[in-house]
C-alpha cells in the first residue's frame, strides 16, 4: 500500500470542513501550490459604465446604419457600407462578450439583437451577389458598377 497516514489526512479534512462558516457562504480556499496547482488568475474588474458604454456605441452604430448617407449599390459605396456592417457585427460580438462577462442579462440580449441586425444587413447585400438570393433593384447581383 502507500506510505500515507490516511487517518491523519482524514482528520485534516474534517478540521477544514468544521472551519467552514455555517452561513451558507462559500469558503475561501487557499491556493493549492503544494499539489502543483496554480492559483486562479486575478480577474480585472470592469465597471458597469464601461460595459454600458460599449453597448451604447454598438447601439448608436446599429441605429445610424439605417440612415447610411451614401450609395451602397455597387463599387466603393458598397465596400464602405459592408465595412460599416462588419463593424456593427464586431461591435455586437464585442458588447455581447462584455455583457456576458458582466452578467448583464438585458444588455446581453440587446447586444445579441445588434449582432443579429448586423448579420441580416450583411445577408441582404451579400446573398444576392453570390447567387443565393433573388436580386432586386436595391440589391443587384453585381459587385461593381458598370
Amino acid at each position: 500500500m502507500s506510505d500515507r497516514d490516511w487517518d491523519a489526512e482524514m482528520r485534516k479534512i474534517d478540521q477544514q470542513i468544521s472551519s467552514i462558516p455555517s452561513q451558507g457562504a462559500a469558503p475561501v480556499r487557499a491556493p493549492a501550490q503544494s499539489a502543483g496547482i496554480a492559483p486562479p488568475a486575478a480577474r480585472s474588474e470592469t465597471s458597469t459604465f464601461g460595459v454600458m458604454a460599449r453597448l451604447g456605441l454598438a447601439c448608436v452604430l446599429g441605429i445610424a446604419i439605417v440612415f447610411w448617407p451614401y450609395g451602397a449599390r455597387c463599387g466603393f459605396g458598397l465596400a464602405g457600407y459592408l465595412g460599416a456592417v462588419a463593424t456593427l457585427i464586431v461591435a455586437g460580438v464585442w458588447s455581447s462578450i462584455w455583457t456576458w462577462k458582466h452578467r448583464a442579462a438585458r444588455a446581453h440580449t440587446v447586444s445579441l439583437l445588434l449582432l443579429t441586425w448586423g448579420i441580416v444587413l450583411a445577408a441582404a447585400d451579400v446573398l444576392p451577389r453570390v447567387g443565393y438570393a433573388k436580386p432586386t433593384p436595391n440589391h443587384p447581383a453585381n459587385w461593381t458598377c458598370s
